[in-house]
């Protein structure tokens, strides 16, 4: 018997808007204390009456056409009724049978996939919707009083500061067919709503909540049934309480072992179960049997009206920027980055802007210089595969380095575009070697200074003068009679240790293709 995973995901964007969903409230509240951001609509106090936030409405829009969704002409909000502590009201505002839109897809690359997996797939969108979000409880440890008495004392805290903000709810279909597939997408989807400038989407602050719907099902080679047997849907397990990319493939990787070995036994899932994601234990747990929507009692939301969305839907059409996907094939056809470089560079807007503004700068300086001929574009396309490598390695792996274990973001970095232009333009033209230019980049990003101001400041400048060149060279050759006999001797590799001591001699400042070439010159 041969099983294949069935898998549909099931996430929670919260919007960035600067209030709530249906008050005025300030939606930062999760960087203020407890319980001070509220208000009685967003506790869910009597009599109070909840006022849609337009602005939400607008970025679920953006949200929705980013995913190539219809837009529904008519939507409206129901009451999904159910109780628990972080539900102030009893119930949450969500939409069941009118979402925002619905019928979306996108189209994804899975870089990582194995060879028999999809290297590419169309995952399609079944809905995005408008909710609430409910509070967050805490549960704190025993107090001292209980503990006393001999109970266990485990109690459970709740700020209401986060009841009423504003989410979208994006339900896939179930199209995944590996949890590399499901944790690639959700990676996309946090690129895409980043660049809308939705929201910051960020897994681990619970910005980006995924639910994990799993089964598995038998493959058969029977071309008569085939059809019919794809659509074939087993009891499904939600897997809840994930909240990172790598915990999303691991729960999800666990559910098919544990679910494999149900079947192998005899004992397929026969109802649908909801389990929570024990990150320490690397496990699954059961909490509850799967609701349908029949247990929430869904009815139209009676203080807010239905809205049409056309009038909002027309004019976002035009404001949707160029997204990531769309980035990363522009920037491989249009600047020559690798694939692999072009997809590290637009994973972050804000590092593919910066990008953007340094190769443009970088032109300016090719252009200006006076052995350089031609236009912009004949320039950048006569150097393309040199300059394309020579930004994407300093940007992503010297530069990323240095940002790295500095913990600086590229949007706080003092390294203007302009100036980092200018010193990949010395780079360029042999001015500085890579060594003097990790030592300059170092200092640039402490200081953000101009990178010849530097290098006058600090005595950096590369030695290419032959009479000085050749001056070391004899020195050198003298201090090392052994390693001149040894190469002369046909141990040819005895030239890079007196390299390197050329190098050590001139703390890293000479041109090292030059005194290659003179040294073995000298040494005939």
């Amino acid at each position: 018997m041969t099983l294949e995973p069935v898998i549909g995901l099931e996430i929670h964007v919260q919007l960035k808007t600067k209030s709530k969903m249906f008050c005025a409230c300030d939606n930062a509240g999760e960087n203020a204390p407890p319980n001070t951001t509220i208000c009685p609509v967003c506790t869910g106090h009597p009599g109070t009456l909840p006022v849609i936030n337009k602005q939400a409405v607008e970025y679920g829009l953006l949200a929705a056409l980013a995913l190539n969704c219809r837009i529904l002409e008519l939507s409206k909000f129901d009451r999904k009724n159910y109780f628990y502590p972080d539900l102030p009201k009893g119930y949450q505002i969500s939409q069941f049978d009118q979402p925002i839109a619905e019928k979306g897809f996108l189209e994804i690359d899975f870089p990582g996939a194995k060879k028999n997996e999809r290297a590419a797939a169309k995952i399609r969108i079944t809905r995005v919707h408008l909710e609430d979000d409910a509070a967050k409880n805490f549960h704190a440890p025993a107090s001292e009083a209980l503990a006393k008495e001999g109970r266990d004392g485990k109690s459970t805290l709740v700020d209401y500061n986060r009841a009423g903000t504003p989410l979208i709810e994006i339900v896939t279909e179930p199209d995944f067919a590996s949890p590399l597939e499901a944790k690639t997408f959700l990676q996309e989807l946090r690129n895409i709503m980043r660049y809308l400038d939705v929201s910051s989407a960020d897994m681990e602050k619970g910005h980006l909540r995924c639910d994990a719907n799993i089964s598995l099902r038998e493959v058969i080679d029977d071309p008569v049934n085939e059809t019919d047997f794809a659509k074939q849907l087993n009891p499904k397990t939600e897997v809840k309480n994930i909240n990172s990319f790598k915990a999303v493939e691991r729960a999800l990787e666990f559910e098919i072992m544990r679910q494999t070995k149900l079947w192998q036994a005899g004992h397929p899932p026969v109802y649908g179960t909801t389990r929570g994601w024990n990150e320490q234990l690397g496990v699954t747990e059961e909490q509850r049997g799967k609701e349908e929507a029949h247990d929430y009692r869904y009815f139209p939301e009676p203080d807010l009206p239905p809205m049409r969305l056309e009038e909002l839907a027309v004019p976002l059409k035009n404001k949707l920027p160029e997204l990531p996907a769309l980035r990363r094939e522009r920037f491989a056809r249009e600047y020559g980055f690798s694939t692999s470089d072009a997809r590290n560079i637009c994973d972050d807007k804000y590092l593919a802007d910066y990008a953007e503004a340094v190769i443009s700068e970088l032109i300016e300086w090719l252009t200006s210089l006076p052995e350089t001929d031609g236009t912009r574009e004949e320039i950048w396309e006569k150097n393309k595969e040199k300059l394309s490598r020579l930004v994407s390695g300093w940007l992503l792996s010297k530069l990323g380095g240095i940002m790295a274990d500095k913990k600086i973001d590229i949007r706080t970095l003092k390294i203007t575009p302009e100036n980092f232009a200018e010193f990949l333009t010395l780079l360029y033209r042999n001015k500085i070697n890579s060594a003097m230019g990790l030592t300059l980049l170092a200092e640039m990003t402490e200081s953000g200074g101009d990178p010849s101001q530097i290098i006058e400041e600090k005595g950096l400048a590369q030695v290419n003068d032959t009479g000085t060149l050749e001056a070391i060279i004899a020195e050198i050759i003298d201090a090392n009679p052994k390693v001149v006999a040894d190469y002369k001797a046909g141990k040819t590799a005895s030239v890079q240790y007196l390299l390197g001591q050329i190098m050590k001699k001139t703390k890293g400042a000479a041109n090292p293709e030059a005194a290659r070439d003179l040294l073995i010159k000298k040494l005939g």
